[in-house]
């Protein structure tokens, strides 16, 4: 069993940790900019294990251990462990047992132009797009889709390279060659091509990374890990990512019209965006997990507490119309960053369509007996591929 990486706590100063669990303050870099800015914290601290209040430092310890915070007893990622149990978002993990210590906020909505001036001041900050002073990125990739969210990540590192992935003739490949070329940085795009056999190849690596086999996670994680394995054996350390933007500022259908969407519980926007902010804990776990197995650590600009702050106070029609998604995000790439109209008002697929990978891992499945008649006919291949029981 491998010890936990050094330091034991990840994100955060401890002594920034302790007074935002004793003070109860989910937010605690909401206020600040530069490095107290932080985009979550996660792993041991004195005597027990902690997690931000949205998960973006996935903690797991042992099923069975008398002491979750014993050496070899907790991990950063599953698969250092026989039985991994993951830390509640929030919560505090000792030999007692969990406890919610942090919950994510419900302030009320802002009046429109406060909650879009604080949003851009947090968004600017964040992307480092006002920083005079700026911290080397020498060592940062951009995952890019050609998308509004990756465009304003690649706008806060103007001289990394940029990276998309996908099959031939995938959406992604053809955005992020247009939205390249859109905002000058063709030259800095790189294109990975997936094939049949990359494919069979990546899926173990994912699976054991993110101990998951189903496929809508598996395929949301493989892209994601294969930009990460790419940038790593190019010499990065860091790959910058356009996480969270979607779920914080509003940019999935289901929350237009929510009182008539099955998807959601709520009848408003800012309620059903709500909901979709509370799936990142999940997600994360996923997507941090699969970076740390190709060796990579991520870079979330959206994630920071300062923007996570200001997007929770965005009124629903600053989030989603029936005529626009993400309304403030989109503002602030055109009006503040500058980003053409074709790239701040374009529309993404999910990475596990806009890449084909969903779609070619169902032939695939489909071409060695799994057809689609069968139950969970995808799974049940990435299964034989992993060489586990479903």
């Amino acid at each position: 069993m491998r010890q936990p990486p050094q330091p034991p706590l990840r994100g955060a100063d401890p002594d920034v940790v302790r007074a935002a669990l004793d003070a109860g303050d989910p937010l605690p870099g909401a206020s600040n900019v530069g490095p107290a800015a932080m985009d979550g914290f996660g792993g041991r601290l004195d005597n027990c294990l902690v997690r931000d209040v949205l998960g973006r430092q996935p903690v797991y310890s042992e099923a069975d251990a008398a002491d979750p915070t014993a050496a070899g007893a907790w991990a950063f990622t599953p698969g250092d462990l026989e039985d991994p149990v993951v830390v509640p978002p929030g919560g505090v993990r000792t030999a007692a047992g969990d406890e919610t210590r942090l919950t994510l906020p419900e302030p009320p909505a802002a009046d429109s132009d406060a909650a879009m001036a604080a949003v851009t001041d947090a968004l600017l900050g964040a992307l480092g797009v006002d920083d005079t002073e700026k911290t080397a990125t020498d060592d940062v990739a951009v995952a890019f889709s050609g998308g509004v969210d990756s465009a304003l990540v690649a706008s806060g590192f103007p001289d990394a390279p940029l990276y998309v992935v996908g099959f031939e003739g995938c959406h992604d490949i053809a955005a992020a060659r247009e939205a390249a070329a859109a905002i000058d940085r063709a030259a800095d795009l790189t294109v990975i091509e997936l094939t049949h056999d990359d494919l069979i190849d990546a899926v173990p690596r994912v699976a054991a990374a993110i101990d998951r086999t189903n496929p809508m996670d598996a395929t949301i994680a493989l892209p994601l890990l294969v930009v990460a394995e790419r940038a790593a054996a190019d010499g990065y350390d860091r790959l910058a990512l356009g996480q969270g933007a979607d779920e914080l500022f509003g940019g999935y259908s289901k929350v237009v019209e929510p009182a008539d969407d099955h998807r959601v519980d709520s009848d408003t926007v800012r309620g059903a965006v709500r909901e979709t902010i509370e799936t990142l804990p999940g997600q994360l776990e996923r997507d941090v997990c699969g970076l740390s197995a190709a060796g990579v650590e991520p870079v979330t600009p959206f994630l920071q507490d300062r923007v996570v702050d200001a997007a929770l106070r965005l009124p629903g029609k600053l989030l989603a119309t029936p005529e626009a998604r993400k309304v403030a995000l989109r503002r602030v790439a055109r009006e503040t960053v500058g980003l053409p109209d074709s790239v701040a008002g374009a529309d993404k697929k999910a990475v596990q369509y806009g890449t084909y990978v969903s779609r070619e891992l169902d032939r695939l499945a489909r071409q060695n007996g799994y057809k689609r008649r069968m139950d969970d006919h995808v799974g049940q291949y990435i299964c034989e591929l992993c060489d586990t029981e479903t």
